[in-house]
């Protein structure tokens, strides 16, 4: 899938919306890509999830991994396209949240991913700390990480940022205009939060709970 064509259906799902947003990581933006009306789509999904099986269709990956909750559906299509591409079964797994910030391997998935050959998979970047923190579960677990993608890197997050596998690849590299908190243009000239896209309501919650 090339980029053009991923980005052709990011728009025909209506998950480019404009704006003032807050990231999960907390950076504010006037552009968001809402990952919750791509997955409302089973086809689309299907699609973006053989874009990434094409990028790593020769790599010889035994398994796909995502974070819990959003990116499990990914990681069972990337690995079911896997698994046509190729004639071999892909295991499709997902890192559990650990209650600490981290993510961790649970349910008998650690003994299976252990010593495959293993793709890890997202939805959006901002930082790639989420898909880092499935790259280090998985190597906790004794799997060989050979490759980590996502649908869009949104903050020119690098290699290095997600663990440094041996490969990095988006669909879609998309340049946001994005602020701290303290340094955001749309705050400074009053624009509101949207309080229905991302951590919007978690902002405006904390913001009039520390001027009461």
């Amino acid at each position: 899938m090339t980029e053009e064509e991923a980005l052709d259906l990011l728009q025909r799902v209506g998950a480019f919306r404009t704006g003032h947003f807050v990231f999960t990581s907390g950076q504010h933006s006037d552009t968001y890509i809402n990952k919750d009306m791509i997955f409302v789509h089973p086809r689309e999904t299907s699609l973006l999830c053989k874009g990434f099986a094409e990028a790593f269709k020769d790599a010889n990956i035994e398994a796909v991994i995502a974070p819990a909750v959003g990116a499990i559906i990914l990681s069972q299509w990337t690995a079911y396209h896997l698994g046509e591409m190729t004639g071999r079964d892909v295991y499709g797994l997902y890192a559990d949240k650990d209650g600490e910030g981290g993510l961790v391997i649970r349910r008998g998935y650690d003994k299976i991913i252990a010593g495959k050959r293993t793709l890890a998979v997202e939805d959006l970047l901002t930082t790639g700390g989420s898909l880092k923190k499935v790259v280090e579960a998985a190597r906790a677990a004794g799997a060989n990480v050979v490759g980590a993608m996502a649908i869009g890197n949104r903050g020119g997050v690098t290699r290095e940022a997600v663990g440094n596998p041996e490969r990095f690849e988006s669909l879609v590299d998309v340049h946001l205009e994005q602020w701290p908190e303290e340094e955001c243009e749309l705050c400074k000239k009053g624009i509101p939060v949207n309080p229905d896209i991302g951590h919007g309501k978690e902002f405006l919650a904390r913001q009039k709970k520390e001027t009461s």
